[in-house]
């Protein structure tokens, strides 16, 4: 006698929950991501294989967009607000202390840094911006600046970068070099995009040799 055959059924899932947690989590990403604002200096910097990471404290950033305008960033406060009184007192500026502390970089000539700083700062951008006069030698007001950056740290650790747009020309690179070498910062550190190093090349080899010696 033959085995009574049963009947076949598809199997059917319920994905009612699956897609309830799906839409929860793409409403959460949605509501908490935050976008990147647009930076106030536009700066496509060069390409470097260069592992070192740049300092995140102590900072003082040289900026040339690709215009050859210059700007100045200090993030330490305490500093700022020496900076400020030194202007005060060598330039006769009348500048408010307060929102010097704020600002996030400087990019005018002293005369009209108390007007910057009277300029929201979400309308403070790069573009509208003369930036530092540091055209050359005897119009290099960045020396001035870099002398009083050098009094406020006062012997304490600082990290001078350089960041320039891949565009930038080497006479801004050169009236920034001056202004460093006018105040004796013979070291400072370039800003660069990382990528990998290229297969093949010298330096990939030599890293490839010293990680077999390691793992000898």
């Amino acid at each position: 006698m033959s085995r009574p055959k049963l009947p076949r059924k598809s199997t059917s899932i319920d994905m009612t929950a699956m897609c309830d947690v799906a839409f929860l989590l793409l409403s959460f990403f949605i509501l908490t991501t935050k976008f990147k604002p647009s930076e106030a200096i536009t700066v496509v910097t060069p390409s470097s294989v260069a592992s070192k990471v740049a300092p995140d404290k102590d900072i003082v950033l040289i900026t040339i967009d690709k215009n050859g305008k210059v700007f100045l960033s200090i993030d330490d406060e305490v500093k700022k607000q020496y900076i400020a009184g030194a202007l005060n007192s060598e330039k006769n500026l009348n500048i408010d202390v307060a929102a010097f502390k704020k600002a996030t970089f400087f990019g005018t000539s002293f005369s009209q840094i108390p007007s910057f700083l009277t300029i929201p700062e979400a309308d403070r951008k790069g573009n509208l911006l003369p930036g530092i006069p540091c055209k050359d030698s005897t119009q290099n007001e960045l020396v001035d600046w870099l002398k009083i950056v050098n009094d406020a740290y006062q012997g304490q650790k600082m990290n001078l970068l350089l960041k320039g747009d891949n565009l930038a020309k080497y006479p801004s690179f050169k009236n920034v070099i001056y202004a460093f070498k006018k105040n004796n910062f013979l070291k400072f550190q370039m800003v660069t995009n990382p990528e990998t190093v290229p297969v093949g090349s010298d330096l990939y080899n030599l890293h490839q040799s010293k990680s077999d010696s390691k793992v000898e």
